[in-house]
């Protein structure tokens, strides 16, 4: 990942390279940089701060999904003007009028219900944005575009020659011009209302929250365009759930071994079965989720809600099937049950281990991705804490009562995952993301976690109410 020092000592060529790769830090340099020129041109379009800024973030929206189509890299700005420009003559030519229609009548001001303002508009009144566009629709095109980009970018002529193309001379008799068209008294108010709407930090927030899944990055590592270390990641993030799982089945396989020989058949049926019903939804059901964000064009919020929604349905189902087989296991420990050897202790170590290893892996390796390394020396020492206490108590136990030993192991490290997940999620994202934590509170619907954490609670509370062993009153 890199760390982006300042907007302007990065070149756009820089700044682009960094998006295809996923740096959403660098497209957010790119739209700090730029947000004021496409602002101004879709302002000039359409008269309306609101709408202009509306086409502004499109703008931004459509360039990183079509990212990879820029094949000149130094032709940013002027790609953006067009893509910007486009979608104002789409917008126009859907509402079937001229840019001077986008603003409010003077009349009609006090009478129209107030929609909810963005920003920019917050920052003026809406009797002076009727006035500010009734003053500039006066002045042509020519003139009125550099004098909303002058007012914008501290009346800075070589910003303006620059942003727009055109010699410093053009721009400054363009000025000359466009003031001259200008009624005195009004020229003053049109520059201090200009300045007051220039998009800042907030702007360049929403358009970030905005951003679809599936962005320019993956189009580019698909072209094999990523570098030595990205594919190292990749097959480190392919790999990685894999040790976990194989601990997992090792564990539950050596586990099933406490049992008679005749159930022991049984649930060998039902391991393989389990193992790949859960696999299969779990592997499948995040690519689903992911294809349905692509084709609809979620945004990140979105994306998150659904795939937090889904591994919760995950654990639902995860937790109805624990707990029959819990109640089940109750049932076959009383009196009259056969019973056999207990298992060593090398293989009831091995059993304990596997389970720890299967959840509390996740957690680990994302807290090391994440560079939390706090976070997984804590989730490393839970885990041996909580192993060393369930091979004490799995010692010596047989049959049935292994086998509830072996799911509250299950439900105390469930526990635990939970705990980190709800603690932890929001400062990952936060690194992944590099904003910080209060931004991704913003970004993401966060809430959604200890919520979802509660209704699972409940969901086995419930489940353990109802699903009584059998034979008990």
């Amino acid at each position: 990942m890199k760390t982006i020092l300042g907007t302007e000592s990065q070149t756009d060529a820089q700044l682009v390279e960094w998006s295809l790769t996923g740096d959403r830090e660098a497209f957010g340099r790119i739209v700090e940089r730029y947000q004021s020129l496409i602002c101004s041109i879709t302002y000039g379009a359409t008269g309306s701060l609101t709408l202009s800024e509306d086409i502004a973030q499109e703008t931004f929206v459509t360039a990183w999904r079509k990212l990879t189509a820029l094949n000149d890299a130094a032709r940013l700005r002027a790609w953006l003007c067009g893509i910007a420009r486009n979608l104002v003559n789409n917008s126009l030519r859907r509402g079937q009028r001229e840019p001077v229609q986008a603003a409010e009548s003077l009349e009609g001001i006090h009478e129209l219900p107030a929609p909810e303002p963005s920003p920019s508009a917050q920052a003026v009144s809406r009797e002076e944005e009727a006035i500010l566009w009734r003053a500039l629709e006066r002045i042509p095109d020519t003139y009125r575009e550099p004098m909303i980009l002058f007012y914008r970018e501290q009346q800075s002529v070589e910003r303006v020659a620059t942003e727009l193309e055109l010699s410093e001379d053009a721009v400054k008799q363009r000025l000359s011009r466009g003031r001259k068209l200008l009624a005195d008294e009004v020229a003053a108010f049109v520059e201090t209302t200009l300045q007051r709407t220039t998009p800042g930090r907030a702007f360049t927030l929403d358009v970030l929250a905005g951003l679809p899944v599936g962005p320019a990055a993956a189009s580019a590592l698909m072209a094999g365009k990523g570098s030595a270390v990205a594919k190292s990641t990749f097959w480190a993030v392919c790999l990685a759930p894999f040790i976990g799982i194989m601990a997992g089945m090792g564990a539950q396989w050596l586990a099933i071994q406490a049992d008679t020989k005749r159930e022991r058949r049984v649930k060998r049926i039902a391991f393989s079965v389990s193992w790949i019903l859960a696999l299969g939804i779990a592997f499948g059901g995040p690519r689903v989720v992911g294809s349905l964000g692509h084709h609809f064009g979620w945004s990140d919020r979105s994306y998150f809600a659904a795939m937090a929604s889904f591994w919760w349905l995950f654990a639902m189902i995860v937790a109805l099937w624990s707990t029959i087989s819990y109640r089940r296991t109750q049932s076959a420990t009383r009196p009259g049950g056969l019973d056999v050897k207990p298992l060593p202790p090398v293989r009831v170590a091995a059993v304990v281990a596997g389970t720890h290893l299967m959840m509390f892996w996740c957690v680990m390796f994302l807290a090391w991705r994440f560079a939390d390394l706090v976070t997984a020396g804590i989730a490393a020492g839970v885990m041996l804490i909580s192993g060393i206490w369930h091979f004490r108590r799995s010692r010596d136990k047989t049959g049935p009562t292994f086998a509830m030993a072996y799911i509250e192991q299950l439900a105390s490290c469930c526990a635990a995952l939970l705990a980190f997940l709800n603690l932890r999620l929001d400062a990952w994202l936060a690194f992944g993301y590099r904003v910080s934590v209060a931004e991704v509170h913003r970004l993401f619907p966060m809430w959604m976690l200890p919520v979802y954490t509660l209704v699972l609670v409940v969901w086995v509370v419930a489940l353990l109410a109802i699903i009584r062993p059998k034979g008990s009153a």
